[in-house]
C-alpha cells in the first residue's frame, strides 16, 4: 500500500478507535494494560476493514496509533532517540532534529496543521496552560522536564511551530565533560574548588551552548549539608542534594492576571533561609535582586546569562539591573557587580557542534568606572582538522587568580602547576 493510502487508512482507523474507547476511563488504567487494550481495538478495527496489509504495515499502524493515543504522535520516534537533543517543528511537514550539536532535517511529518495543533494542545494542557488565537505563544514542559515552546498563527505565518529542548535522562557527570573534551581537568578542578569555597559565579553563553549543563555539573560540588533554592522559568536543573526547594515562574492568564515573575520568587526565596540561590537564567529586573542576594550572605550562588563573551555578560547584567528602574549611578551598579560575582564562565557551541568552556575569567575589582577582569583559562582555537573537528588548546593564562586566598581560607589547596599546564584538543 502506498504512503498516501496508508496515512488515510491510519486516520480512519484512529477515528474508529477513538469512537470505541472511553479515554477518560482508559486514563485510570495502568499504563501497560491500557496499551494492550488499545492495541487489541486497533487490531480488531483493521481486521474488520479487510484491507490487504503486510505484517510490517500492520505493526507500523498499531505503533503509530499507540503513539497518537498515549504520546506525542509522530514526535515519539525522536523523543525515544537519546541522541536527539533538540526537536524543531517549523511546520507540519518540516521537522528538524539536533544530534551531537548539528541540525538535520528528519522524515517526520504531521498529517496537517490540525494534527500538529492536537499534539501542541496535549503538551500544554498537561501543565495547565493553553494556546489559542487569544494566547498564541506558550512555554511548557514535558513530564521528563524537556522545555517546550509553541507559537501558532496569526503570529506564525506558515502554521504552528513547536520547539522542544530535550532534557537528559540524568545529570551529566563531571568526568563525562572532561572525556568529551568540553573542559580540561585543571579547569574543572578550579571551578569545583571555587564552588566548595562559596565563590559566586556567572555562567555565560549563547543559546544551546550548554550553560544549564555546566550549572548542573558545578552544583554537584555544593556540600550536601547546605540548603538550596532554585528559581527557573522552566524547570531544568537536576540538583543532587537532598535539601533543595525548586521554584518555577507562572505566566499570566488570558486576562493578564496571576503571573509570577522570577523577581517575585527571588524576593520570596530570601525568606526561606537558603544557603545558596541558583537562578536558572537571569533575563530582566531580577538581576538586581540576584546581586543583592549574593552581597547579603548568600555567597556561592550561581546563575546563567545569554552573552557572547565574559565582558558582554557584565554589560548585559548592567542593562538588566537598569530594567528594575532604580536609577543607580553606573559606578554604584558596577560596585554591586564587582562585590557580588567573582568568576565568569564562558561556554560556546563551536562550528563542529561540540560545546566547550572557552573562557574562565576572574573579576578583580574596579578601576574608576570600569570593572577589571583577568583571564584564568582560555580555549585557543588552532584550526579545523580533516574530519571537520575544531583543533585547539585549553591554555592557562599564567596568572594566579586572587580567589586562591579564599580557597586557602576554606581549606582547599590546589596544585601549583594547575595554572601552567595546557591541554590539547584534537
Amino acid at each position: 500500500m502506498d504512503t498516501l493510502n496508508l496515512e488515510q487508512l491510519k486516520t480512519e482507523v484512529h477515528q474508529a478507535v477513538l469512537s470505541k474507547l472511553n479515554l477518560e476511563k482508559l486514563s485510570q488504567v495502568e499504563g501497560l494494560r491500557a496499551r494492550h487494550a488499545v492495541a487489541a481495538v486497533v487490531q480488531e478495527t483493521l481486521a474488520s476493514r479487510n484491507v490487504p496489509l503486510t505484517a510490517h504495515e500492520k505493526s507500523q499502524i498499531e505503533s503509530d496509533l499507540l503513539d497518537e493515543v498515549f504520546g506525542l504522535g509522530p514526535l515519539e520516534v525522536l523523543l525515544k532517540d537519546a541522541s536527539v537533543s533538540d526537536i524543531l517543528v517549523n511546520r507540519a511537514n518540516m521537522v528538524f532534529a539536533e544530534r551531537h550539536g548539528l541540525l538535520e532535517k528528519t522524515n517526520v511529518v504531521f498529517r496537517d496543521d490540525r494534527h500538529l495543533m492536537q499534539v501542541i494542545d496535549r503538551i500544554v494542557s498537561g501543565v495547565g496552560r493553553r494556546v489559542d488565537e487569544s494566547s498564541p505563544m506558550v512555554d511548557a514542559r514535558l513530564p521528563d522536564g524537556s522545555r517546550v515552546n509553541a507559537i501558532i498563527p496569526p503570529l506564525a505565518l506558515d502554521g504552528p511551530c513547536l520547539s522542544i529542548r530535550r532534557f537528559g535522562s540524568g545529570p551529566v557527570a563531571a568526568e563525562t565533560l572532561v572525556k568529551l573534551q568540553s573542559i580540561s581537568p585543571g579547569m574543572l578542578e578550579v571551578l569545583a574548588a571555587a564552588v566548595k569555597a562559596r565563590i559566586s559565579m556567572l555562567i555565560s553563553g549563547g543559546t544551546g551552548a550548554g550553560k544549564t549543563t555546566i550549572l548542573n555539573i558545578l552544583s554537584s560540588f555544593i556540600p550536601h549539608k547546605e540548603r538550596l533554592i532554585t528559581i527557573e522559568d522552566a524547570a531544568e536543573l537536576q540538583l543532587q542534594q537532598e535539601d533543595v526547594v525548586r521554584l518555577e515562574t507562572r505566566p499570566a492568564n488570558v486576562e493578564g492576571q496571576g503571573g509570577i515573575r522570577q523577581r517575585q520568587l527571588l524576593v520570596n526565596s530570601l525568606r526561606m533561609r537558603p544557603d545558596r540561590i541558583i537562578v536558572g537564567e537571569v533575563r530582566g529586573e531580577e538581576a538586581f535582586d540576584m546581586l543583592q542576594a549574593m552581597n547579603t550572605g548568600h555567597e556561592g550562588s550561581m546563575t546563567t546569562i545569554h552573552a557572547n563573551s565574559s565582558r558582554d555578560a557584565l554589560s548585559r547584567l548592567e542593562s538588566m539591573v537598569a530594567m528594575a528602574g532604580l536609577n543607580l549611578p553606573d559606578r554604584a551598579l558596577r560596585q554591586q557587580i564587582t562585590s557580588a560575582i567573582s568568576i565568569v564562565v564562558q561556554v560556546a557551541r563551536l562550528s563542529d557542534g561540540t560545546r566547550k568552556v572557552t573562557n574562565i575569567s576572574e573579576i578583580t575589582g574596579q578601576e574608576e568606572d570600569v570593572i577589571s577582569m583577568q583571564d584564568v583559562f582560555n580555549f585557543v582555537r588552532k584550526g579545523i582538522g580533516p574530519d571537520g573537528k575544531v583543533i585547539g588548546i585549553f591554555a592557562p593564562s599564567g596568572i594566579r587568580p586572587k580567589f586562591l586566598d579564599r580557597l586557602r581560607i576554606a581549606g582547599i589547596m590546589l596544585p601549583a602547576d594547575i595554572f601552567e599546564q595546557s591541554v590539547e584538543v584534537a
